[in-house]
């Protein structure tokens, strides 16, 4: 078996590419899909991968158990500077077995009925945010990010955990010093320790206020509580349960999930409609029937990667044949979501945003036994936010020129820093 030449690939600049946003990924992605969609490059911070550009081929890897998420956690295995990397035994880290047995446990505390039996209070939520807005519209712009999308996300995912509300402000702090990867890399790991330490104290209180080390929490047990991980810290497979480490992970899980993306993606949907479609944002509010078909759309074409990937690397565990070109044992793979979204063997005029396109298999949640847990709370999320901006504000609009939004440096995800935006009630 012929392997490809190690060396970089010289034509091709350091990955992630320029050009990606919101928008969409780095146009160069269109040339890769169509000439080379599997390509080795050269990550910016030193060191190879493969980049997997088409939609099928990115499928097909996430379908081969010999790509393995487990394996980049591994000695000697290769490590990219400045990508943000999950902790260790986090559900998302791990294969099966190990990811099976914790997928079935977690499945039970977050199932789609409980989160369908959320949307009554995501829309109290989202009301109350937009009262306090509206209060405030009458003096000039209101900023959508701080006082809606982020809020918002940020309650839910509280709740959701068990968070009490006097802590939430700290809480917002440190993950928002998690999520940085621009920095010194320990002020990142400070936050995800002192997240950790918080996350186990919850968890010590759902299993009956005593930690993992036997020592007692501040507060009484609460394993009657109803929330996510009262029921994960309740669940149950004949005997076996999670651990208390493993309680921690889901909860870092469902936090990156349910907050940092969830807040992220809504902000960026906004501006989205706002900027290009603006009598979709007025339909939605006459038609909110049509929103579930638009969230979809929007899924795929708006870019929330920043580097236009998961993040998550696997590693080839024996030499894999993908799209034609074999990825050698012990290489690490990123998969290109947003370019597979744009592919045209998928979805035709891919790159055109078709809000009444007609099947719609986008990569948005991932794929396989990595789907995201958090998809349909993410959808119920944009869905509820959606119904009532669009009701309340028929005519709401962007407070200054697209190109003039500014974007948080150094995330995980293009996340705004602002959302100056006008909101006026119809005028008809």
């Amino acid at each position: 078996m012929t392997h490809p030449t190690p060396g970089p690939v010289e034509d091709l600049p350091p990955f992630p590419f320029p050009g990606s946003s919101h928008r969409g990924p780095a146009p160069l992605f269109a040339r890769l899909r169509a000439e080379r969609p599997v390509v080795r490059v050269q990550w910016a911070g030193g060191g190879h991968a493969w980049l997997v550009t088409r939609h099928r081929d990115v499928r097909a890897v996430l379908d081969d158990p010999r790509f393995s998420r487990a394996a980049a956690y591994a000695p000697g295995a290769p490590r990219f500077s400045g990508l943000f990397q999950a902790p260790p035994g986090m559900i998302i880290s791990l294969d099966p077995p190990d990811h099976t047995r914790l997928r079935a446990l977690a499945e039970q505390a977050f199932s789609a009925a409980r989160i369908a039996a959320m949307r009554p209070r995501v829309r109290e939520l989202a009301a109350g945010l937009l009262d306090a807005l509206e209060k405030q519209a009458g003096q000039g712009p209101v900023d959508l990010v701080a006082g809606f999308a982020a809020p918002l996300a940020m309650t839910v995912i509280c709740e959701l955990l068990g968070v009490p509300e006097a802590d939430r402000e700290q809480f917002h702090v440190w993950v928002r010093q998690f999520a940085d990867v621009s920095g010194p890399p320990e002020r990142a790991a400070e936050g995800g320790e002192r997240l950790g330490a918080y996350i186990a104290r919850l968890v010590g209180e759902r299993r009956g206020g005593v930690a993992e080390d036997g020592e007692p929490t501040s507060a009484q047990g609460r394993r009657g509580a109803d929330d996510v991980l009262s029921a994960l810290a309740a669940a149950r497979i004949g005997e076996d349960r999670l651990g208390f480490d493993e309680l921690v992970g889901l909860g870092f899980t469902l936090l990156g999930a349910g907050f940092d993306s969830s807040a992220g993606q809504l902000g960026n949907v906004v501006a989205t409609l706002l900027a290009g479609h603006r009598d979709v944002w007025r339909r939605l509010g006459e038609h909110p029937g049509d929103i579930p078909a638009v969230v979809e759309e929007l899924l795929r074409t708006v870019n929330l990667n920043g580097n236009d990937t998961s993040g998550l690397p696997r590693i080839a565990t024996e030499d894999v044949t993908v799209g034609g070109v074999v990825i050698p044992a012990g290489d690490a793979v990123f998969l290109a979501f947003a370019s597979a979204n744009r592919d045209e063997d998928v979805f035709p005029h891919a790159d055109r945003t078709d809000f009444h396109r007609a099947g719609n298999p986008h990569l948005a949640f991932g794929h396989g036994i990595h789907r995201c847990l958090g998809a349909p709370l993410a959808r119920l999320e944009l869905s509820v936010a959606l119904a009532e901006l669009t009701r309340r504000f028929p005519d709401a609009a962007l407070a200054v020129p697209e190109e003039d939004l500014r974007w948080r440096a150094g995330d995980v995800n293009h996340n705004l820093l602002a959302l100056p935006v006008r909101l006026t009630r119809s005028t008809a």
